[in-house]
């Protein structure tokens, strides 16, 4: 059986100077998977746990997976820019990314603040040739903030668009209400895990079993 290739740490040249990022690789590369880590500003880094859950669940299911720092975070140069300049930073990612390995099935995927970003981007790319195909929205950030230093105008996604969306019963960061408030006049369905807070202490596996059951493998 052919193992996934090691870790590794990449650094790419974005609008504001290097993005630093590690890539989790299949055996063989059947689609891009980027995955944007929580708040820079409140200890949020690449290495999360719930983004390298991500990570590599996305791995196994065939995609190279792309996690990038945001800025100011690692190696990764610039200043926090709330969203505007991390979305640039993610689109230029990608379009680094489809040059590398071609246009494959797209994936985005992102961990609270990394959720929000990630939305941007999709509606950034709604009108390309190969918009993303499936998306994943862990501890979403929409709304106000549990303490109260931070709003979030997470915008609506493209209709073609069905996410995967998974929220902690109590999650102390993003009240469960704030999300269901932002996917509600969309008709967006919230998997709720119960017992869980916003980082999923002890709940990991089961962001990992959601992935593996609703999203198409390519392997095979």
């Amino acid at each position: 059986m052919t193992r996934p290739l090691p870790t590794e740490t990449v650094l790419m040249r974005g609008p504001a100077g290097h993005i630093e990022l590690l890539v989790d690789s299949p055996a063989a590369v059947h689609g891009i998977a980027l995955i944007c880590h929580p708040h820079p500003l409140y200890g949020g880094a690449n290495t999360n746990k719930v983004a390298h859950t991500l990570a590599r669940s996305f791995r196994d299911l065939g995609y190279v997976a792309l996690r990038p720092n945001f800025r100011g975070v690692g190696q990764s140069e610039g200043e926090h820019d709330h969203g505007e300049g991390e979305t640039e930073d993610m689109l230029t990612l990608i379009a680094r990314a489809q040059s590398q390995w071609g246009s494959l099935p797209l994936a985005l995927a992102g961990f609270s603040f990394g959720g929000f970003v990630q939305t941007r981007v999709a509606n950034r790319l709604a009108g390309d040739l190969a918009p993303p195909r499936q998306m994943v929205l862990v501890g979403m950030a929409a709304g106000a903030a549990a303490d109260g230093a931070r709003h979030y105008d997470t915008p609506a996604l493209p209709e073609a668009i069905r996410p995967l969306i998974i929220h902690g019963e109590n999650d102390e960061t993003v009240a469960l209400a704030n999300v269901l408030d932002w996917a509600r006049p969309q008709d967006l369905p919230v998997t709720v895990v119960p017992g869980a807070d916003h980082f999923f202490h002890g709940k990991l596996h089961v962001i990992r079993e959601l992935v593996a059951r609703n999203l198409p493998s390519l392997v095979g």
